[in-house]
């Protein structure tokens, strides 16, 4: 956790600016000793920031194998650890990745997802703009919508939330700005002075950043806080965390939440500032309320019908998917070794959780779903449920109808196609013990040859 003074931060870049004036490298000073655990138990009162963005379509994470992060359903636990009062939860946007109908479904569930969870600001990008107006979202009754491209449509470049800490009135404002088409100095016009009375804080999120904009935000001298694009899956400080203004990135796909704290103690005119990703892991108790929503989001991918419009390629040279028990006439053994394998009950995994009309679920669980005479739904082809034969040696029709004269030729599926990071976090460094599983030949071939 990077801990640091209001007051420490503003010092560092002041240093930081006079070097980059004068085209040398320098450190931060050192940052002086923070108070006391038992001063800040005293005194100390905290307002927290919770931080999610770029969640770009991941609802939850994939469920068929463990050392996964995320699921909009366990975020609710973390945000609840907080006293309402003491918090404020913002998301900067990037909601989907594209505007296909499963985006445009997703966009719609996550708006709705975002509303349960209490979240008090949402920065819109330019697609998520685009998104909302198309489905008619902009005027939603309780989620409050910020965006840099939107005037037009009536959206605020800025949130105001007011909070109490230590009895003192400290005003947050965010504000959300395109560095592409504004200049920075435009920002002054929505941060407005301190009021007699009150502290404030302000956080700028913004679309684009390098070294040159952070000159010019910093020369600005009222901005505490910037939140640049994601740089990783995990949020985290940018550069020197001693710098002011602070500079934090969101992180991706919603495995991590950032939580900034800002603590105020009493009879010192300054604020400390500690920021940490947690991680939304699998054991976080889900919200029964987003449980719901997610199963109505499964609901309307099957009535949308999106298994039977997903758009399939043409094999080569007349190739076609032939299924697993075409090929027990001359591998009857390694057949029916690989019947005792789960990946032989695959589509059964996703019954069992109600993805089973999902696309980007039943892709890797099926044989040939991006070609023609592959998987299409399981009542039209069910001999193409489940990971077969064909999914790592290719398409069989042709060495079928030779007898095996002619050998067997791509598209042929990896491990790691399917095992990613994002589907399958226990897989990588695991690798020879999750391919043992899968031996079903008597031959003496490597444990990952396949041929």
């Amino acid at each position: 956790m990077n801990i640091f003074t209001r007051t420490q931060i503003k010092i560092a870049g002041a240093v930081l600016l006079a070097g980059l004036a004068i085209g040398v490298s320098c450190v931060p000073t050192r940052p002086s000793e923070p108070p006391s655990r038992k001063q800040k138990r005293r005194r100390a009162d905290t307002l927290t920031v919770f931080i999610t963005g770029n969640t770009l379509g991941e609802l939850k994470p994939c469920g068929c194998s463990g050392g996964q992060l995320g699921g909009l359903d366990r975020r609710s636990v973390v945000f609840n650890r907080v006293p309402a009062e003491k918090r404020l939860i913002l998301d900067t946007g990037a909601l989907v990745r594209n505007d296909l109908e499963q985006d445009l479904i997703k966009f719609n569930v996550t708006i709705q997802a975002l509303s349960l969870l209490n979240y008090h600001v949402v920065n819109l990008t330019e697609k998520d703009v685009e998104i909302s107006r198309n489905l008619g979202l902009l005027d939603d009754p309780v989620l409050r919508f910020i965006s840099p491209y939107a005037a037009d449509e009536g959206l605020a470049k800025g949130f105001q939330g007011r909070y109490s800490l230590n009895g003192e009135s400290v005003v947050v404002n965010v504000v959300t700005h395109d560095a592409e088409t504004s200049p920075i100095e435009r920002v002054r016009d929505f941060f407005g002075p301190e009021e007699p009375g009150e502290k404030t804080i302000n956080i700028l999120l913004i679309n684009r950043f390098n070294d040159a904009i952070y000159t010019s935000i910093a020369k600005l001298g009222m901005v505490d806080c910037v939140i640049c694009p994601a740089v990783s899956d995990e949020p985290m400080v940018v550069g020197e965390p001693g710098r002011n203004p602070l500079v934090l990135s969101a992180g991706r796909f919603g495995r991590y939440i950032g939580k900034l704290q800002i603590e105020a103690i009493q009879g010192i005119d300054d604020f400390e500032f500690s920021f940490q990703a947690i991680a939304v892991e699998e054991d976080l108790e889900p919200d029964a309320a987003l449980i719901s929503l997610y199963e109505d989001y499964q609901h309307l991918v099957k009535e949308a019908n999106l298994l039977e419009e997903h758009s399939r390629f043409i094999l080569p040279n007349g190739l076609k998917y032939a299924g697993s028990k075409s090929c027990m006439a001359c591998h009857d053994y390694v057949y029916k070794t690989w019947g005792t394998k789960a990946h032989a009950r695959a589509f059964a995994t996703l019954e069992r959780v109600g993805s089973n009309y999902d696309p980007e679920c039943v892709v890797c669980h099926v044989v040939g779903m991006n070609y023609e005479s592959g998987f299409i739904t399981q009542e039209k082809t069910p001999q193409m449920k489940d990971v077969g034969c064909e999914n790592c040696h290719g398409p069989g029709s042709e060495h079928i109808k030779t007898m095996g004269m002619t050998a067997l030729t791509k598209p042929k599926s990896t491990c790691t196609d399917c095992h990613t990071p994002e589907h399958s976090g226990d897989y990588a460094g695991n690798e020879d013990a999750f391919r043992k599983k899968i031996i079903h030949w008597r031959e003496p071939n490597a444990v990952n040859s396949v041929k």
